[in-house]
């Protein structure tokens, strides 16, 4: 079947480079344009905070590989500044308009930034979201610096600190919270964490948040104030505080967009802000907020580099034959991290459980899995190097199955015991205040298991 004329996709990543090649294995012919605000050709993000950091691999070996000839007109560089969906016309940077018969929305999310007040503008503050970034960071870390401040212990966090100890480099890490990981998958399974981070001769400050950066005459970072009064002498830091959607450009277009996200429906068309879904506009990736049916009254938002692939070919199956066979958009969540030396895999989504429970292996060693449940029904299971048995995990979850699983494993404990998987309470610090962007609070049902692949 024939599409729509005009295709123009806002956002040239990976979501967006996979939809574009999913419309043309959908049958699209028309004009298709990809609109990007780097420079770069879409690239692949899990290698930033592990192989290029680490030096073995660069920048220019992330290029994602193109399953297809796509036939675009590629627009890179210049940012998406508005959307008109009466008009059909999205407006760039350098003043001009690009008009579309559909559109995809797939701008992702950018790291929360450090408030420049409190010293983000000094040099040798680090984020790490984009090729840039972990150029820069990985000349900082060459340049092998005294100390390195991580602030915060998310997944990001636990990665650059990881590299860093790798690299024979100390690293002092700042979290807010009681333990490493505490708003995505609790503080049960954060305690093992923290040993991870122990042992590796991390430096971790529990419960701790960074006040205030300093610098020297020349601008220069050289310290960092705590807020239980210590200072750590560092000229390089690393604000890995979560993410933020990409949706300022979005502002006055109509649509149910804010800083969490655009909403869409199952199938990734974009909803208005009075609630009606948009034929022309989808959304898919980072930036999506949508509803699941294994998670009725949430709305998800993903970082994950598997959930943007499987939502940028849903949206495009739905731009090109969505009137006649629609398709929902239902995957059920999965991310993983390498870290001190452990994989972690998860699938489900942990944030959304009142109990979890240890059903196989043991939290004082490196080989786990722990199981999450909610209101009596297992909606999450993680495993530490035991990537494998997920699929059973997966099967259960998918199937509504009850809590805590009965799984007769030989390396389960004698009485599977079902805890508080202690997730920290939201907590709101003053706007202004350094905290506020430096430690966001746990997830919502908003946006579970955001910021990472």
């Amino acid at each position: 079947m024939k599409g729509p004329e005009r295709i123009v996709v806002v956002g040239a990543s990976l979501a967006g480079l996979r939809a574009a090649e999913a419309l043309r294995d959908q049958g699209f012919d028309g004009e298709l344009t990809l609109i990007g605000d780097e420079p770069h050709a879409p690239y692949d993000r899990p290698p930033l905070s592990k192989a290029v950091l680490s030096g073995w691999l660069s920048t220019d070996h992330t290029v994602l590989p193109r399953v297809r000839n796509i036939d675009a007109r590629w627009l890179l560089g210049t940012p998406a500044t508005g959307v008109d969906p009466h008009t059909r016309q999205v407006s760039l940077a350098d003043g001009r308009q690009v008009p579309y018969d559909r559109l995809l929305i797939a701008t992702g999310t950018r790291s929360r930034p450090w408030p420049e007040q409190q010293g983000g503008a000094l040099h040798g503050v680090h984020v790490l979201r984009t090729r840039d970034d972990a150029d820069r960071l990985r000349a900082a870390l060459a340049a092998a610096p005294g100390r390195v401040l991580v602030i915060g212990a998310g997944f990001t966090g636990g990665e650059v600190a990881s590299v860093c100890r790798d690299l024979g480099l100390d690293v002092t890490v700042t979290q807010r919270g009681d333990t490493p990981l505490g708003s995505a998958l609790g503080g049960v399974i954060g305690g093992a964490a923290t040993r991870w981070y122990r042992d590796a001769g991390v430096d971790l400050r529990l419960g701790t948040t960074v006040r205030a950066l300093e610098g020297d005459a020349h601008g220069a970072l050289r310290r960092a104030v705590l807020s239980d009064g210590s200072v750590v002498e560092t000229g390089v830091a690393v604000v890995a505080a979560g993410a933020l959607a990409n949706t300022e450009w979005l502002t006055g277009s109509g649509l149910a967009v804010d800083g969490r996200g655009v909403v869409c429906d199952e199938s990734c068309r974009a909803l208005a802000d009075d609630g009606t879904p948009l034929a022309d506009v989808f959304v898919a990736g980072d930036v999506a907020r949508w509803p699941h049916p294994l998670y009725p009254g949430q709305l998800l938002r993903l970082d994950h580099w598997d959930n943007a692939v499987a939502q940028a070919r849903t949206a495009a199956h739905n731009m090109v034959h969505g009137s006649r066979a629609p398709l929902a958009h239902r995957p059920l969540p999965a991310f993983w991290s390498n870290q001190f030396g452990v994989n972690l895999k998860c699938v489900g989504l942990p944030s959304l459980a009142d109990q979890v429970v240890l059903t196989q292996g043991a939290l004082d060693q490196r080989q786990f899995v722990a199981a999450y449940g909610r209101q009596g029904r297992l909606v999450a299971a993680v495993a530490v190097d035991s990537p494998r048995v997920l699929d059973g995990y997966a099967a259960l979850i998918e199937a509504g199955a009850p809590f805590p699983p009965v799984l007769n494993a030989t390396d389960g404990p004698d009485r599977p015991e079902p805890l508080d998987p202690a997730f920290p309470r939201p907590a709101v610090p003053a706007p202004g205040h350094p905290a506020h962007a430096a430690a966001p609070s746990a997830p919502s049902a908003q946006a579970v298991l955001a910021g990472h692949e």
